[in-house]
């Protein structure tokens, strides 16, 4: 039994040990940075009212739907698309690489309209199903080709049939994208722009805004401002170095204070850590400043956990029990303490990720993270590797146990 509980042991610490070692750097590496972490777009736009287009709480919902589609489509991870106020909706876009073809996917108001040679306007794109850019093969040009709805093929058809040999415009916006000549009757339901783009990400983001639709109301660019990954790198670097200061002074207070169990203690806190960082990277979340304060917060709670545990098995142990029956007590004792000031602070946690925005949610979700990991870690981790070492009577003088 000992000889067992001590290689049981050891083996725990090797891989406790050489899973931080080896996966820490990989598990960062797939954690996203925030726009305060690495830079990126923040943009506020504001609902303006037009003679014949008032703005309704309605249309600004309306809009918001869509520049959340929008900005999906564009492929940036976790944005913050959110109401502010009334009229303004504030977009925020972390490490984008072209702020100025963002913008213009983002505010441009997308409305679509295939019109007959008179200039009558007889199809809107509302009516498209679906919309994808393409490479024409063989003028080697970008295009942006088009599948109507069935009412969509209708119009079309009729527009195409009735002016064989005429030019139909296509206007977006109220500017002239294209205007070819109908060579034949189109009644399939498909078409393709293919004048004015440049490049296909030109045509790729027209394509974008076709899909999602023409935004309801006129929106007017109030605040544009890019944020520089600079601020972000050092905000960055500045967070980890305290972070690491700050575990390396709790590793010392722990093993000086309460020595073989805190050495215990400090593998939990860095298995702690390693599980966090790993589910953080596991559901894609983007990490932003006020996420980091979170997982320090919880770090010590993870830390108070401990805590409480030793100072009640050092109560068990002064009054004589084993050292088995003392850790079994202790953790017994503090269970429910330890419990209820964790389910008190996840209920906290919840209550500002559902009713809080953009980096609210991040602290939020990364302390709710922290207190589940916490729970695992300090009541069970913990307590498996104290009851190896009394099952081993390796070391036994309560002096090691800080009585």
């Amino acid at each position: 039994m000992r000889r067992g509980s001590l290689i049981q042991l050891f083996v725990i610490i090797v891989i406790v040990i050489a899973a931080t070692v080896g996966l820490y750097q990989p598990i960062r590496n797939h954690i996203n940075l925030g726009l305060d972490l690495q830079g990126g777009l923040h943009v506020v736009m504001e609902a303006v009212d037009a003679p014949d287009n008032p703005v309704s709480s309605d249309k600004v919902d309306g809009a918001l739907n869509i520049i959340r589609t929008r900005v999906d489509q564009l492929g940036v991870k976790e944005p913050i698309v959110q109401k502010q106020g009334d009229r303004r909706i504030i977009v925020e876009l972390a490490g984008i690489q072209d702020p100025q073809e963002a913008i213009r996917v983002i505010g441009k108001t997308a409305l679509l309209e295939f019109k007959d040679p008179d200039g009558n306007t007889v199809l809107y794109g509302s009516e498209l199903k679906d919309a994808k850019s393409n490479i024409d093969p063989q003028t080697n040009k970008p295009e942006v080709n088009l599948e109507f709805t069935e009412k969509g093929t209708q119009l079309f058809g009729n527009l195409t049939s009735q002016n064989v040999g005429k030019v139909i415009p296509v206007v977006l916006d109220n500017e002239l994208i294209s205007a070819p000549v109908v060579n034949e009757p189109i009644t399939g339901g498909k078409a393709r722009i293919s004048g004015g783009y440049q490049t296909l990400e030109e045509a790729e983001h027209d394509a974008i805004m076709f899909r999602s639709g023409s935004l309801p109301v006129k929106l007017e660019m109030v605040e544009k401002r890019t944020v520089g990954p600079t601020l972000g790198a050092d905000s960055l670097k500045k967070s980890m170095e305290a972070g690491i200061i700050g575990i390396i002074v709790v590793f010392i207070f722990m093993l000086a204070f309460y020595r073989l169990p805190g050495v215990i203690a400090d593998f939990s806190l860095l298995l702690y850590t390693l599980i966090v960082m790993g589910v953080l990277a596991l559901i894609n979340t983007s990490l932003t400043l006020p996420g980091i304060a979170g997982i320090i917060l919880s770090i010590g709670m993870a830390v108070d956990a401990n805590i409480i545990i030793y100072e009640r098995m050092k109560e068990e142990l002064r009054t004589g029990k084993t050292l088995m029956a003392a850790i079994d007590a202790g953790f017994a004792r503090a269970f429910w303490t330890i419990f209820d000031s964790q389910l008190t602070t996840l209920i906290g946690a919840g209550v500002l990720f559902f009713l809080g925005t953009g980096p609210i949610k991040g602290f939020a979700v990364t302390l709710s993270i922290g207190i589940v990991v916490n729970l695992f870690t300090s009541i069970t981790f913990t307590r498996y590797m104290l009851r190896l070492i009394a099952r081993s009577k390796a070391v036994t003088n309560l002096k090691f146990y800080g009585v």
